[in-house]
């Protein structure tokens, strides 16, 4: 790990919550996207639940820092971020790329439970890590197709994407996101031993049902899995709050 990345300062973007907290809800965006996308769920937890979300370098507050293109240095940074964080009983929760770093994660966690409050693990919108990556190639992820990508998924107004100084601020993250997503090496190890939810979306054009119910295999605990209307966006429609709520009773669930 870089010294760079080794520190932790930045990795976490805490939401104003409550004052004294009992537990916390971690999130993970996914490819693309940053800590913004979960600020509404602010008003979804419960009194007594903090919510935080991974900030990954080059985009949000960190857009002038390298995005990062491969997942063990990634993973090994926000693993210590959540180990150096406060000790309460932590849900982690991953949406499209951001599940599979969120499992890579949980992965970290688990090898040192001493040093660690995770009790769940929660992911949405991406297959599961023993079905492998993405097939795009370097030479495929041109500009036009990277944009025309994020637009066939939903979730950000046209004129968004075809506005350059935003296209300038989204495609560095998003050509590291799929460079990240390509290198990644299907994991068939041990599952882990946590509970598991899974969610996806009915219309989502990008991952399949059988996709998304390969996670069972990744967990020798209770397993889960909820399907939403709507598309690989999901997450911030209509019926967000009935999932907020799902991860939100992991943490009340005796394990």
């Amino acid at each position: 790990m870089t010294a760079a990345l080794a520190r932790t300062g930045r990795w976490l973007l805490r939401f104003p919550t409550r004052a004294a907290p009992t537990a916390r809800l971690v999130c993970v965006p996914g490819a693309g996207c940053t800590a913004a996308m979960f600020h509404p769920w602010t008003a979804l937890v419960p009194d007594d639940l903090a919510i935080s979300v991974v900030q990954l370098p080059g985009r949000g507050a960190r857009l002038r820092e390298e995005p990062v293109e491969r997942m063990d240095p990634l993973a090994d940074a926000v693993a210590l971020a959540l180990r150096e964080g406060p000790a309460l009983p932590t849900v982690l929760f991953g949406h499209s790329l951001g599940a599979l770093l969120a499992f890579e994660v949980a992965r970290r966690l688990v090898a040192d439970p001493g040093n660690s409050e995770l009790i769940a693990l929660g992911v949405a919108a991406h297959k599961a890590p023993q079905l492998g990556s993405a097939d795009i190639t370097p030479e495929e992820a041109t500009p036009e197709r990277l944009l025309a990508f994020v637009e066939s998924l939903g979730g950000t107004p046209d004129s968004a994407l075809r506005d350059p100084q935003i296209q300038r601020m989204l495609l560095p993250a998003l050509r590291a996101d799929f460079a990240l997503d390509r290198t990644y090496r299907p994991f068939t190890g041990p599952p882990l031993p946590l509970p598991l939810y899974a969610a996806g979306g009915r219309t989502d054009p990008l991952v399949s049902a059988p996709e998304i119910e390969a996670w069972r295999d990744r967990t020798d605990g209770a397993f889960r899995l909820r399907w939403f209307p709507g598309d690989h966006f999901f997450v911030t429609g209509a019926d967000s709050a009935a999932l907020v709520a799902d991860l939100a009773a992991l943490l009340r669930t005796p394990h």
